[in-house]
C-alpha cells in the first residue's frame, strides 16, 4: 500500500516546549521554521506546530472505545508491529504520561490493534497503532 503523506498543522501554546517534545521525544526531524512555527517528518508526514498563545481549558470530549476513554479530536499513525513494540518502550523510558497505556484492542478479533494514547506538552491527543494483519487498517 502507498500512501501520500499528509499535512497537518495543530496549535500549541508552548512552542519550544513542543518543539524538544517532538523532536526529542518522538524523534521526528525537525524542517523548516520560524519563531511562530516548526515543521516536522511525522514518520512521513508533515506536521507543523504553530504558537498559539493558551486559551482556557475547553470540555474534553471522548469516545468510549473498546472500553476505554479515547480523547477526540487525536491523530497518530500507524507503525508496523515491530516498530510499535519497540517505539512504546522508547516512549516509557522518556516517562510518557499515557493517556490509555500501550495495549491489545480487540483481542483475537477482527481488526485486533495495538494502541497507545498520550498527550503533548500543548494538550494534543496522539494515538499511535500497529494491526498484525495490515488488510484490516480499511476492512469494513
Amino acid at each position: 500500500m502507498s500512501v501520500a503523506p499528509f499535512h497537518l498543522a495543530i496549535p500549541v501554546w508552548n512552542l519550544e516546549t513542543c518543539r524538544i517534545f517532538y523532536r526529542d521525544i518522538l524523534g521526528c526531524v525537525e524542517g523548516r521554521h520560524s519563531d511562530h512555527w516548526v515543521d516536522f517528518n511525522f514518520f512521513g508526514h508533515q506536521l507543523v506546530i504553530h504558537f498559539k498563545p493558551k486559551e482556557e481549558a475547553t470540555d474534553l470530549h471522548v469516545s468510549k472505545v473498546d472500553g476505554k476513554q479515547v480523547p477526540v479530536p487525536h491523530f497518530g499513525v500507524i507503525l508496523p508491529w515491530e516498530k510499535f513494540e519497540s517505539f512504546s518502550e522508547h516512549l516509557k523510558t522518556q516517562k510518557i504520561n499515557f493517556i490509555i497505556e500501550p495495549y491489545i484492542r480487540f483481542e483475537g478479533q477482527v481488526g485486533e490493534q495495538a494502541t497507545m494514547f498520550f498527550y503533548d506538552p500543548a494538550g494534543n491527543a496522539l494515538e499511535f497503532k500497529a494491526f498484525k494483519d495490515t488488510s484490516q487498517i480499511f476492512a469494513k
